[in-house]
């Protein structure tokens, strides 16, 4: 449900602003308003002092934030008073100092990290050509040369051959093995006064050169290789060392930097709700939203906190606009991990229909049709344990785990009245029958069932939309209740049509809807009747519940007849298996698309009015998971 808000002002002497601020803020429950300006009164600004001492403490909580980088540890309470000039300088130098030995060993396991991965490259390649490099070393004449070929360029070589071979005929040697990313490494083997010349035969040739490390730079290749090959055995160590420093480093600072980051941003929070609150040469006005049921407490505790000068008073619902009021749904425990749904589209607006309770027993029901094994619910079912099991507490993998319980469970149920064992295997195996129908093959009573529930949930969204119309929009609310009545009116006559109920509610029903047609034209207006066809067919988006789960179990009754027909029967159940999992892969993610389509769009669009803005009450700081 939406928590109802009631909107109240704070009011005390000018001077006691900032320390009743503070009061608010520990309270945590005041979603602050900007408070309206009206003659002699006006907001309140900060002065020259605090503007300059926010701007140190925005330049010192960057380097903070940049140094406990994913750290979303909650340090101790912050201090109440602002930071001191002594702190704020403390907090300024170590912040900066942590930064800058961070970059430097960052900087130092990047250049490790490049030097590791273009050794590894070409090891292979220095080890083989290293015994020919060192004969060549040996022969004062001769002097080698390695290049790299991309792949896309191996033609080239041929073009520099040829221009070796123009130039210094046959004395020249090439040797090139190719690279695990496909180009070619070559060594070029040539006489030593043609040196200078080959850098230009091979930008003629295009043909780039390896680019060493710093370290082997300028070194002749029968000395650098050998110190890549050793220090390839060197590098993985060079790099843990690194990274083990920085984090020595960090921890060696990270309570004070906790501190410094819980401080500075609750310090920096009071200052933007001191620009919301409104002042006179003598006094000063709060504003903000709370909800109802807890008016009463933060009155008691400002009165108790913030001094007897201080008074709070409530501004009446005449005064104030449901468009303005925040929105916090609260909802019981087994319900709340569904506002996940709901968050996926913008929050409802405030006074409108709160859909989770809906969409919490709606949806593992309308998933547990489609999927509809008891096999398949059980392995959900463990699914779901093993991530509650190995997840936080407000968490997504939690969230997920806590969806994912029920929809196993109504998988489980239907699996039961469907008969569905893995598919067909315990009907084959055990004889096992199903409760209420064979989906295989009853696909008319499958559908009947689908639209049948289809009928309710379009029908129920209908009813709420005339609910939540009822206060402010009287005729569209009659609109409402006229069109789920004419839904039942027509599913009745068509029922009565087919003898599934008596024929005799036929003529009644269909006079029915005579008369409640032009009440609805009346209600809805001219296009009343273009949308009743709308509903109609959201009513068939049903069909989908019938198509998914029918395609479902006829993937799991092909997957065993597998075990009989490939020959060999641990080879058939080896494919068995994986059909299986593939089909219960498929049967995850298909069935919570449609069931999410069938709520946001055939059901939501009865009654739901998003455009509301979350409470966000003016309290101490946390870092958000991943900060």
């Amino acid at each position: 449900m939406i928590i109802p808000m009631a909107r109240i002002r704070v009011l005390g002497p000018r001077d006691e602003l900032d320390s009743t601020l503070a009061v608010v803020q520990n309270a945590d429950v005041l979603h602050l308003a900007q408070v309206a300006v009206q003659p002699g009164i006006h907001p309140a600004r900060l002065d020259a002092r605090r503007e300059r001492r926010r701007q140190q403490l925005l330049r010192v909580i960057g380097d903070v934030s940049a140094v406990l980088q994913g750290d979303d540890a909650v340090a101790s309470r912050g201090a109440r008073e602002p930071p001191s000039t002594a702190q704020l300088a403390t907090w300024a130098r170590e912040a900066n100092r942590v930064r800058r030995d961070v970059q430097r060993l960052t900087d130092r396991e990047r250049a490790l990290d490049e030097e590791q991965a273009l050794v590894s490259r070409y090891r292979g390649f220095l080890t083989a050509v290293q015994p020919m490099v060192r004969r060549i070393a040996l022969t004062p004449r001769l002097t080698s040369r390695i290049v790299v070929v991309p792949a896309a360029l191996r033609g080239t070589i041929d073009t520099l051959a040829d221009l070796l071979r123009a130039e210094i005929g046959e004395e020249f040697a090439l040797d090139m093995r190719p690279l695990a990313d496909g180009d070619l490494a070559v060594l070029l083997a040539l006489p030593r006064d043609f040196s200078e010349r080959l850098d230009a035969r091979l930008a003629e040739a295009r043909v780039p050169e390896v680019s060493l490390p710093d370290a082997y730079r300028g070194l002749p290749l029968e000395q650098a290789i050998p110190r890549m090959i050793a220090r390839g055995s060197e590098i993985s160590q060079l790099i843990a060392d690194a990274g083990r420093e920085r984090e020595q480093r960090v921890n060696a600072s990270r309570p004070m930097l906790r501190q410094a980051r819980q401080s500075i941003h609750d310090w920096l929070r009071e200052t933007e709700a001191h620009e919301k609150c409104a002042v006179t040469p003598h006094a000063f006005a709060i504003e903000g939203w709370i909800p109802e049921h807890r008016t009463a407490a933060l009155v008691r505790y400002l009165a108790r906190a913030g001094g007897p000068a201080v008074t709070v008073e409530t501004i009446g619902r005449e005064a104030w606009s449901a468009d303005d009021a925040p929105v916090m749904l609260s909802n019981p425990r087994f319900f709340r991990p569904f506002e996940a749904l709901i968050a996926l589209m913008p929050l409802p607006a405030y006074g409108s229909i709160d859909p989770t309770p809906y969409v919490a027993v709606l949806f593992p029901m309308i998933f547990g049709m489609m999927l509809g094994d008891v096999g398949y619910g059980v392995l959900l079912a463990m699914l779901a344990f093993v991530l509650h099991r190995r997840s936080k507490p407000g968490s997504v993998q939690r969230t997920l785990a806590e969806v994912a319980g029920p929809c196993a469970a109504f998988a489980i149920i239907f699996g039961v009245l469907f008969g569905e064992y893995f598919g067909d295997a315990a009907h084959r195996l055990f004889g096992v029958q199903p409760v209420l129908f064979d989906r295989a093959e009853a696909v008319l009573a499958a559908l009947a069932v689908a639209i049948g529930l289809g009928v309710v949930h379009v029908v129920l969204g209908l009813i709420l939309g005339a609910v939540s119309k009822v206060r402010h929009e009287p005729r569209h609310a009659v609109g409402k209740g006229v069109s789920a009545l004419m839904v039942l009116l027509v599913v009745g006559a068509l029922l009565a049509a087919f003898e599934v109920l008596p024929v005799a509610l036929f003529t009644p029903a269909v006079i029915a809807l005579l008369v409640a047609f032009p009440m609805l034209i009346a209600t809805e207006g001219l296009i009343a009747p273009v949308e009743f066809l709308a509903t109609l067919g959201n009513v068939l988006s049903y069909a989908r519940i019938m198509a998914v789960g029918t395609a479902s179990v006829m993937l799991a009754v092909v997957a065993n007849q597998m075990i009989g027909t490939l020959g060999s029967t641990a080879v058939g159940l080896v494919f068995a298996l994986l059909f299986h999992l593939v089909n219960f892969a498929i049967g995850l993610f298909t069935p919570a698309i449609h069931a999410l389509r069938l709520h946001y769009v055939e059901f939501f669009g009865k009654f739901y009015s998003p455009g509301g803005h979350p409470y966000e009450p003016f309290g101490r700081w946390t870092p958000s998971p991943g900060q």
